[in-house]
């Protein structure tokens, strides 16, 4: 019987077919596979790689997003050479050099809600190498209405985790998390960092997982969240189940369409659209900062973050209490001048200008997009990171 595997294929994945978990029939279903890669960064870069050297015939990959040098301590699917390229595009040109035989498909439009249905349903499965809760929740819902398997995995600093979800009839991502987190909770890996080699070892049990689920072979992540420390070097599992009143994939779930969520978790859609949307009564642009430093010795602009951040850029002139500690030494702040605060890009800042004005301050700021927005509109001879 003729393979759909060339001549080439047959010599290139060899090592793969000698196993008998996976052999001729095995490897044809790789080929025959079509898988959607959403995000190519951190996650995104050991799952596409590893994916497309195993020989699964078609990745989609989706990412808006262009490389920028802060990426390539992580981004493995990116260099040096790319900085400025679309994402999409770098990744693509590693991917065919790494498999000359694969079909690469670009959504470099990114996804959202008028389009994930249409682009989830053209794959067998999904791996979420995403970052932030109204792409994950928005990936979640298409999936369990189009009946694809997602296969999820998070960072941050030193621990990650992974599972499979909306498979052999385990839960979904509602399941586990019903409710986003108050904006700001949690920070983000651009706000905490990241251990460079820790998406590495995530990613590839992402890659993993959606080839054991190709094949059909093994035990999936489905109902089992896998966390992984990389400080103390230990894996545990906790047990994942399906809630039956999950509005997603319960017995009676409601939801049946995909909604918007950057509100459901209070979040402005892009920071596109948040700059051009109104501020917040108490948000200012950094080009107002710099008016207000220029023509007034009376301001006082407060740095929220952490140490670590400041030793790497920092405002002249500013004065530094981490968020952490605001409660404790607020009164440092005085109270007859105005106040800006800003943190890296706005979240810690507001939560920080939140509690000063619960405690009497009327005349705080917060700083809009944090000192990465400082950088590009104002001082670009500081150190982004």
């Amino acid at each position: 019987m003729n393979s759909i595997l060339s001549p080439e294929e047959l010599a290139r994945f060899n090592r793969h077919i000698i196993l008998p978990q996976v052999g001729l029939e095995g490897q044809e279903k790789l080929k025959q596979a079509k898988v959607l890669c959403i995000g190519t960064g951190g996650l995104g870069s050991p799952i596409a790689l590893y994916l497309s050297a195993a020989g699964v015939g078609t990745l989609g990959l989706v990412d808006f997003d262009v490389v920028d040098d802060s990426n390539l301590q992580r981004q493995i699917a990116h260099s040096t050479a790319d900085i400025g390229r679309p994402k999409v595009e770098s990744a693509r040109d590693k991917l065919i050099g790494i498999n000359p035989h694969l079909k690469v498909n670009l959504h470099g439009e990114g996804i959202r809600r008028d389009n994930v249905r249409a682009i989830v349903r053209s794959y067998d499965l999904v791996v979420d190498g995403t970052d932030n809760f109204p792409t994950r929740y928005l990936v979640n819902d298409a999936c369990v209405l189009e009946g694809k398997p997602l296969i999820y995995a998070s960072i941050f600093q030193f621990e990650g985790q992974a599972t499979v979800f909306n498979h052999q009839d385990g839960p979904c991502y509602r399941c586990l998390y019903p409710e986003p987190p108050p904006p700001g909770l949690v920070p983000s890996c651009a706000e905490g960092g990241v251990l460079g080699v820790l998406p590495g070892v995530i990613g590839v049990i992402q890659a993993t997982e959606a080839i054991k689920i190709i094949l059909g072979k093994g035990s999936s992540l489905s109902g089992r969240l896998l966390l992984y420390d990389a400080m103390d070097m230990k894996f545990r599992e906790v047990k994942l189940r399906r809630d039956p009143s999950c509005p997603a994939c319960g017995d009676h779930p409601v939801i049946h369409e995909v909604v918007e969520y950057e509100q459901f978790c209070g979040l402005p859609p892009t920071e596109t659209q948040r700059q051009e949307e109104a501020l917040a009564d108490y948000d200012i642009t950094p080009k107002e900062l710099k008016t207000m430093l220029d023509d007034s010795d009376k301001l006082f602009v407060l740095d929220v973050r952490e140490p670590h951040e400041i030793e790497i850029c920092a405002i002249d002139g500013t004065s530094k209490i981490p968020l952490g500690q605001i409660a404790e030494r607020y009164a440092e702040v005085p109270s007859d001048m105005p106040v800006v605060v800003h943190c890296k890009l706005g979240g810690r800042s507001a939560q920080a200008v939140e509690f000063l004005r619960s405690r009497g301050y009327d005349n705080v700021m917060n700083l809009s997009g944090g000192i990465i927005r400082w950088i590009d509109d104002i001082d670009g001879s500081l150190t982004k990171y």
